[in-house]
């Protein structure tokens, strides 16, 4: 593809995410490829790259056009001019031609001349534009980082690398990476979890051997972490309690090696679905589904049964923005009202599944304080019967160093992108004592 040819195809699906606000913008992206087939693996990482590098600076690229909704075309002709594209290079990409943008109009043109030769940055951008957050998560993230909120929302605005687990039922770490290697793919191991893989760039995996015959699944380290301080061993029953398509599951099916009972359950059917490919290609053996339901008697008939309940809780994606730029737009006020309680709901239910000196895992993808010790405070005054464990006494020693900031307090561990390479993530493990 020409240069013009990919900015008219990152114009294209720029327009489509910003038509469907609610949709996760990688599932959008992921659909608008596999309809152009005949875009090459190249071009589609860079058609990528522009539409991303967009996303991370929409609420700063907002600010520089004047507009709360600007077109995917502004956007993308912004992005370019702040990152140094004159407008004459400018004009000529969007020249009309074949497989080119349309050219830009005196009105366009109009609001786009005044950005050349300038930076995104811009002394005058209020604090939330900034930060790339909206103002509703601006005093929370603050009252979580104070003085280091910077340094993390610039770790959560950068890219994130691609971590991957060794699946331990199949090859060892050394042997995945060997294995990776042969298909000319460099990964060195994770710092923190002794099961990672972490490779640089936007390397393709999923079509080579090592990811089809299922010795590494794409996971992020600090995901990794959460299964790890589940601790499920060989012969327990474990539940993982909003399973989703089963990354979680396949981490805990590996540290069990594929005996005793874990349970995949989840709301979603399409979500469980979608585990059964990467169970069958995990060679995982010990595991079943189950479709949760309102009024669902499965909970009454396995209350008090499970060694380990983890409970990856859904909450407002904070701490994934590396990876999803867009979901830091789907949150405002009435979604962080809706969270806590879903997740208490949730956390309700959990706490009489758990056999007595057994353990419920409490588990976000959020930084924010509301949706974490809040949270396992107010649990833990409901249910007198569990009491919070240290968080770095849990994690087995082949973990690396790397964990002397991420307490928080006694009620769990924070990962954060920061501090940590990982995406953002809260881990608190409660033991039920009666």
């Amino acid at each position: 593809m020409t240069p013009a040819a990919r900015a008219e195809a990152a114009i294209a699906l720029l327009s489509a995410i910003l038509e469907e606000p609610r949709a996760p913008a990688d599932v959008l992206a992921s659909a608008f490829f596999r309809a152009r087939r005949y875009i090459g693996a190249a071009d589609r990482r860079a058609v990528s790259e522009q539409v991303w590098q967009v996303l991370r600076a929409r609420r700063r690229l907002c600010w520089w056009l004047g507009a709360e909704a600007p077109s995917g075309r502004l956007l993308l002709a912004a992005s370019l001019l702040l990152s140094g594209t004159s407008i004459a290079s400018l004009r000529e990409l969007f020249s009309g031609g074949r497989f080119a943008p349309a050219p830009l109009g005196a009105a366009e043109l109009a609001v786009l001349r005044p950005l050349e030769a300038h930076t995104l940055e811009h002394p005058d951008l209020p604090e939330a534009a900034r930060l790339e957050v909206p103002e509703c998560l601006l005093a929370p993230l603050a009252a979580r980082f104070g003085p280091g909120l910077d340094a993390e929302l610039a770790a959560l605005g950068r890219a994130a690398p691609l971590d991957l687990r060794v699946n331990l039922l199949k090859a060892t770490r050394e042997e995945a990476r060997a294995a990776l290697a042969a298909e000319g793919i460099s990964a060195e191991p994770t710092p923190l979890s002794p099961w990672g893989l972490r490779i640089g760039g936007r390397t393709p995996i999923v079509g080579g051997k090592a990811f089809r015959s299922g010795l590494v699944e794409i996971q992020d380290e600090g995901s990794q972490i959460v299964a790890l301080m589940v601790g499920a061993a060989p012969g327990e029953r474990v539940l993982d309690l909003c399973a989703g398509s089963g990354g979680k599951t396949l981490a805990l099916a590996m540290s069990m090696q594929n005996q005793g009972r874990i349970v995949a359950a989840d709301i979603s059917a399409a979500r469980l679905e979608a585990a059964v490919r990467r169970l069958r290609r995990a060679g995982v053996h010990n595991a079943e589904r189950h479709l949760l339901s309102l009024g669902d008697k499965w909970v009454k008939r396995n209350a008090g049964k499970f060694d380990r309940v983890l409970v990856d809780a859904p909450c407002s994606g904070t701490g994934t923005w590396r990876r999803h730029p867009d979901a830091r737009w789907k949150v405002g006020p009435a979604e962080l009202a809706e969270i806590p309680p879903r997740q208490a709901a949730i956390l309700d239910l959990a706490a009489g599944l758990v056999r007595k000196e057994g353990r419920l895992v409490y588990a976000t993808c959020s930084v924010l304080v509301e949706e974490n010790e809040v949270q396992v405070s107010a649990f833990l005054a409901r249910h007198e019967g569990f009491a919070p464990l240290g968080p770095t006494a849990l994690l087995p020693g082949a973990v690396g160093p790397g964990f002397a900031e991420a307490r928080a307090g006694d009620l769990g561990l924070l990962l954060t992108p920061a501090r940590h390479g990982t995406d953002g993530f809260f881990i608190s493990v409660l033991e039920r004592r009666q």
